[in-house]
């Protein structure tokens, strides 16, 4: 599935990021440590292109903070025809 990492600056919102899941439903090490920060960020998954064109919710948008840019952050988006749940992740 497409995803996109977005950033929130003084205009809304900049690409940081963007790539595709495997087949495992994961993006490892798509973000480079650098263009981590403290601040608002936006995942964006593309969830027509994975469930089809009739897709209910055919993006997903899951707005989080990131307070310490060094510790990792695995935010996961299961997904159903007809509905998500996100959290945090360890």
């Amino acid at each position: 599935m497409p995803v996109r990492l977005e950033r929130r600056d003084g205009d809304g919102w900049a690409t940081v990021a963007a790539g595709r899941t495997d087949t495992d439903g994961r993006l490892r090490d798509w973000v480079p440590a650098e263009a981590w920060g403290a601040g608002a960020y936006r995942l964006v998954f593309d969830t027509a292109a994975h469930l089809g064109p009739g897709a209910f919710f055919p993006e997903v948008a899951v707005v989080f903070q990131v307070a310490d840019a060094a510790r990792h952050h695995h935010v996961p988006l299961l997904l159903s025809p007809f509905g998500y749940t996100t959290y945090r992740g360890s």
